[in-house]
């Protein structure tokens, strides 16, 4: 019966594919990937542009990381959409919006955020993954008294309840969206024991149990038809070759877990692998990931910025970019643009091409520098150094270029830009290794230059 059986099936005796049947395969499948859009630096760089931008061609737009710490800055259409929780693509009405099981997801914060921007018929545009992790209102509370507890050795958080929510993750006491929609004495109880748990380490924590599980019990009952199996939702999604699935790294490479500024970071994994966790996607299914970053740097809350400007350089960018958190509203520390930070980044990213963000805000600037290197007490540096002490104490090396002071604004065209802008744009490219796809020069959606 075995020789009748393997006979019949198009695989060799020994059971191995060969490569002209795997090419076969391959072919006949056709399979499906998806585009990754990725922040480069320590987040701000204005993905949700780029999402937004894509995502008018998009069937799904997914989030993978992150929870309402995130935000995104859209301008369409004369509107100003600000998404925390949400994907970029509620812009497009006929876009499905998938929040992956790596994101942490804040219920209170996600309903007024759709109420906030207007969004509508959204029960039937957004899709929630079952595994997802609870942020309760207690866990913001937590994390501030975190914070506090810290002292000057604070790391500067949102004060959203995403550490202690990924911490409750990681040591297996978190409660997920599943919990919630199954059986409600079991999920009282582990949201009871949770809150006793964290009263023993802070006294005064003051929570009303009662009126919290109410509230969630009408949650429940509102956020049940848009719950799925996301693993097996992308699944189906990936095996269809006719749709366009995008996905929305939140944060960015420099905050992430691992690899950011540790422990100046987020709770989550920001850069490509969380692509990965947070959405239950195979590594063959990534296809091309594309890098966001300003013109120039900037990052929010504590720890060191290699090439910052406290000085009036910092003042301006900070003023003609309007650098304050979407998410917190601190302002943002501003520096020059960091080709050591971008060179990591891609290192650990891949990047297939890159998108300049905010390149019109360096247009009043008689003089333009870029952070080609870093030193350490005298020895050159490879690459981004772990040891934050090592960063505090790094030489940059600059390489200054002539502004162009001129307004960039109405640029549509890579010709249309003054010729030292586009001297610039090409020493950065030159510098990374990496093509510029896009160029931003401007707030709204039409502001952007198409290289190729």
């Amino acid at each position: 019966m075995a020789d009748t059986a393997m006979s019949n099936c198009d695989c060799p005796e020994n059971g191995l594919v060969s490569d002209d049947q795997l090419r076969k395969r391959r072919k006949d499948s056709e399979p499906n990937k998806v585009t990754v859009i990725i922040g480069c630096q320590w987040g701000d760089e204005g993905k949700g542009k780029v999402v937004d931008m894509l995502a008018e061609e998009a069937d799904l737009v997914c989030r993978c990381a992150g929870g309402n710490n995130a935000g995104h800055t859209v301008v369409a259409g004369g509107k100003e959409y600000i998404f925390h929780l949400l994907p970029s693509g509620f812009i497009n009405e006929n876009c499905v919006n998938v929040i992956g099981n790596g994101v942490v997801v804040h219920l209170p914060g996600l309903f007024d955020e759709l109420k906030n921007n207007k969004i509508e018929n959204w029960e039937n545009r957004l899709i929630i993954s079952d595994r997802a992790h609870l942020v309760f209102d207690f866990h913001q509370q937590v994390d501030g008294l975190q914070e506090t507890a810290k002292g000057k050795n604070s790391i500067g958080t949102t004060k959203k309840g995403i550490g202690p929510t990924y911490s409750n993750k990681a040591s297996r006491s978190g409660i997920r969206i599943c919990d919630l929609l199954g059986d409600f004495e079991i999920f009282t109880s582990k949201v009871t024991s949770l809150v006793k748990m964290y009263q023993k380490l802070y006294p005064e924590l003051d929570v009303d149990l009662n009126k919290e599980l109410k509230k969630y019990k009408e949650y429940a009952d509102t956020i049940r038809p848009m719950v799925r199996d996301t693993v097996h939702y992308l699944y189906e999604a990936l095996n269809d070759p006719s749709k366009n699935i995008l996905v929305e790294g939140a944060n960015a490479t420099m905050l992430d877990i691992d690899f950011g500024t540790y422990p100046y970071v987020t709770s989550s994994s920001c850069s490509i692998g969380g692509v990965c966790t947070g959405l239950g996607i195979p590594p063959s299914k990534v296809g091309n990931v594309y890098g966001v970053f300003k013109a120039y740097t900037t990052r929010v809350g504590e720890g060191h910025l290699p090439t910052e400007q406290v000085n009036e350089t910092g003042d301006l960018l900070q003023e003609r970019g309007c650098e304050f958190g979407a998410t917190t509203k601190r302002k943002r520390r501003c520096g020059w643009l960091d080709i050591m930070v971008l060179k990591y980044s891609h290192m650990l990213n891949g990047y297939t091409a890159l998108c300049m963000t905010k390149l019109d805000i360096l247009d009043t600037l008689a003089e333009v520098k870029i952070g080609i290197g870093y030193k350490y007490k005298g020895q050159q540096l490879s690459s981004f150094p772990a040891d934050q002490e090592i960063v505090k104490g790094l030489e940059v090396e600059y390489l200054a270029l002539p502004g162009w002071q001129t307004s960039t604004e109405s640029a549509r065209k890579f010709s249309d830009l003054p010729p030292n802008a586009q001297a610039y744009v090409r020493k950065v490219e030159e510098l990374l290794g990496v093509p510029l796809k896009w160029i931003g020069v401007g707030k709204s959606r039409e502001s952007i230059i198409q290289m190729f």
